[in-house]
């Protein structure tokens, strides 16, 4: 039998989500990916990067175990061992995916998946019908006109993650997320580091204020950058890379890495065909997912919605609940938590100063420097917690930079989307020594009456 209640082409982390919900709400469920169970988060991008910029942690904290009393020298990278351990950590999470999935009784079926129906999708010749469609092909990364990924001394992330040498000098395209992990990671192994980025700052969606911390880090660890500046073409030959930007400036190095984004897979698909509403490759849909067909449903970063692989679980979950008439609520954008995993961390939920300002809210801001938090004493780490909020009112958005913020984001987002005011949770009592404190302790100066900060 090849028909069922819910038929999915992607097992990405919004095509997984959607099928374990489904499957666990009592819906018969096809789960459908031409590479591996997982898709990209998974195996190209985010579990991989993070456990490459754990080893780069580690090759820091060697460098300066002396400062902790430590006696400990960093001698070099050996990236056969690196890898092993990444690619470890990912064959672990694999292998339990697999098991939850075969558990569930979903159907996987291995191949690649083409829309030939409003309710129908072909793999390897076979079609499979769905009284339910979830689209969920995800995105791979781009590049601009004129520059060709080689693979080799021009990449992207998804050759970058695999590299069996350390680089002498990289040149990052783009100070985006991606961009600063891998320029954070590559710093930490020991590469001499350049960002070049187009817009006026790096990680240019955050708050300005952590535009600006993560600028004075990056610089303090030698990392450089150029930013408001844009690219204009590139060559290489047997030596590396160089590139010309539009102002005329030359940079040479090794290794050119490509991190301009990611664009939507959905091309030769058969997506317009069924008559689906595309814009720029990605599919539009509705606050809850569904396209203008009905019966066809899409998620994750196949849709212009953030492109994190959290967003792509909640919209599987959401678009499950929403078939199996569970009439979840739709997701705001606005209260998902957003993180930069270089070192320092940029984290980050709810609205920026600027956004507030435009949104015509009447703004307050606090700034709590970790500087009097002694859990980030211990850690030596610099940066700060920025709270936006309404004049007499809820908190609009926090923004923090420091060493292991991204952790501070649990509680970030339930105040957030909660609707908390500051006394709210000055009142709340965080363990000591914590990084969590400052969370606090930015509330209590908030609510005015702040206590290891100066009012």
């Amino acid at each position: 039998m090849n028909d069922f209640d819910l038929v999915i082409l992607g097992a990405g982390s919004g095509g997984y989500a959607a099928a374990l919900r489904g499957a666990q709400l009592g819906l018969s469920v096809a789960l459908i990916e031409k590479e591996k169970l997982g898709g990209t988060c998974l195996h190209k991008g985010c579990i991989p990067t993070k456990a490459l910029l754990h080893a780069g942690e580690i090759a820091d904290n060697t460098k300066h175990a002396a400062e902790f009393g430590v006696k400990a020298q960093f001698i070099s990278m050996d990236m056969l061992a690196v890898n092993a351990y990444k690619d470890g950590v990912v064959s672990k999470l694999h292998k339990g995916l697999q098991g939850l999935v075969k558990s569930r009784n979903i159907n996987f079926i291995e191949g690649h998946g083409k829309l030939v129906g409003k309710n129908q999708v072909e793999v390897n010749g076979t079609v499979y019908t769905g009284k339910n469609i979830i689209l969920a092909t995800g995105s791979y990364p781009k590049t601009l006109p004129g520059l060709e990924i080689d693979g080799k001394q021009i990449v992207t992330s998804e050759e970058a993650m695999s590299f069996d040498y350390v680089p002498k000098s990289v040149i990052v395209l783009g100070g985006g997320v991606i961009g600063c992990e891998f320029a954070s990671v590559w710093n930490s192994f020991g590469s001499e580091v350049t960002i070049i980025e187009g817009l006026p700052r790096l990680v240019a969606l955050e708050d300005e204020s952590s535009s600006k911390q993560l600028e004075r880090a990056f610089r303090k660890r030698g990392i450089n950058f150029e930013v408001g500046v844009k690219f204009a073409s590139a060559a290489k030959d047997k030596k590396g890379v160089t590139i010309t930007l539009e102002n005329g400036a030359k940079h040479t190095a090794d290794v050119l890495l490509v991190a301009v984004g990611r664009g939507p897979v959905s091309a030769n698909l058969g997506y317009e065909d069924q008559g689906i509403t595309m814009d720029r490759g990605y599919v539009m849909v509705d606050e809850k997912c569904r396209t203008n067909v009905p019966g066809i449903w899409a998620v994750g970063d196949l849709i212009p919605t953030l492109q994190l692989a959290h967003v792509g679980f909640a919209e599987g979950i959401l678009v499950a609940e929403e078939i199996a008439g569970l009439n979840p609520r739709a997701i705001n954008y606005d209260g998902v938590p957003r993180v930069t995993y270089s070192e320092p961390e940029v984290a980050s939920v709810g609205l920026t100063t600027a956004v507030a300002k435009e949104r015509g809210y009447d703004v307050v801001e606090l700034t709590y420097d970790l500087a009097g938090n002694g859990k980030a004493n211990i850690l030596k780490t610099a940066g700060s917690i920025k709270l936006v909020a309404q004049k007499n009112g809820p908190v609009l958005g926090v923004h923090m930079v420091g060493s292991r913020v991204g952790e501070l984001l649990a509680e970030g987002q339930l105040i957030y989307n909660w609707e908390a005011d500051a006394n709210d949770v000055a009142s709340l009592i965080h363990a000591h020594p914590t990084l969590s404190e400052a969370m606090g302790e930015a509330h209590l100066a908030l609510a005015g009456k702040p206590l290891h900060a100066h009012g």
